[in-house]
């Protein structure tokens, strides 16, 4: 118990002291998660690259790409407008959501966080003053501290309300929607991670190729993340998925697009330019490998 006590007080610490030295803070949780050191001069697999591209990369575009508000602009200008889910409002502060302009039903995030989404279902139902509270004290966190990703620092915090995309419309009902995270490594889209079955209890991962090839041994239970061999049908609009994934690339030699699909229509739902910070522990090391070996960095 003391042993278990001092390491999160080291951790606790190590964290302030490294809160102006983020490559530092990378080096120290690459090791405290896989317990060896990460090889910044010469990065192999996905996660090195991640945090090497981080300090040596022009991550310029990232700050705006990464912005879920900003990057609206960019997915217009390359004709997918469309497949946005259409945005109710954009608001600085939480006092100045207009409640009464929001449908029943909106999903609502601020725009530089990560996980930390109201999905509303009702808002006859919904206590206001609670996620105005929790809007504010998201506005106010700096995302990007957490795993060495500066980017995020810079993005300027606002609300927005979007369009609640069914999940009882999917090919394959569930609770929460289906996502399909594209992997795409300089320009070219290679691997979909496909993350199912989401509930307050966990969620299921699995890797399909471009072919809707399945690859269960590429994915690790790991914490709330479990995997199956049970093949999910591939989307309709997988096609376009792929299309749209590589053009919003913008040719970066590594970046994560997702996608929903709902009555057969994909839906764009992020870009993720550091997919976990760079510390993924449930993808097998073989898959880390693979699309390191895939990811250019010159």
């Amino acid at each position: 118990m003391i042993r278990k006590a001092f390491k999160i007080l080291q951790f606790k610490l190590l964290k302030i002291l490294y809160r102006n030295s983020p490559k530092k803070w990378a080096d120290f949780l690459y090791r405290y998660k896989f317990n060896k050191k990460l090889d910044w001069d010469n990065p192999k697999d996905i996660n090195e690259k991640i945090n090497w591209l981080k300090f040596n990369h022009d991550t310029t575009r990232w700050t705006e790409l990464a912005d879920k508000y900003r990057v609206r602009e960019y997915v217009e200008s390359l004709g997918y407008g469309e497949f946005l889910p259409k945005l109710y409002g954009k608001w600085d502060r939480a006092e100045d959501i207009e409640w009464d302009k929001l449908p029943k039903k909106f999903v609502m995030k601020v725009n530089n966080g990560s996980g930390d989404v109201l999905l509303c279902e009702n808002k006859d139902e919904l206590d206001k003053k609670q996620v105005m509270k929790n809007m504010n004290r998201l506005m106010k966190t700096k995302f990007g501290y957490r795993m060495a990703e500066p980017h995020y620092n810079s993005i300027i915090p606002c609300i927005i309300a979007e369009e609640y995309l069914d999940p009882k419309k999917q090919a394959v009902p569930s609770e929460r929607l289906t996502d399909y995270k594209v992997w795409v490594l300089n320009g070219n889209p290679e691997y979909i991670l496909v993350c199912s079955d989401r509930t307050k209890e966990g969620i299921c991962r699995t890797i399909y190729d471009t072919q809707w090839k399945m690859y269960p041994q590429y994915t690790l239970k790991k914490g709330h993340s479990t995997t199956t061999d049970k093949p999910i049908p591939c989307p309709k609009c997988l096609n376009k998925m792929l299309e749209m994934a590589a053009k919003l690339s913008n040719d970066e030699p590594q970046v994560r697009a997702d996608f929903y699909e709902v009555d057969g229509k994909p839906y764009i739902g992020e870009l993720t330019f550091t997919s976990l910070g760079g510390f993924h522990d449930n993808y097998s090391q073989e898959f880390l490998n693979i699309l390191g070996d895939k990811c250019h960095l010159s």
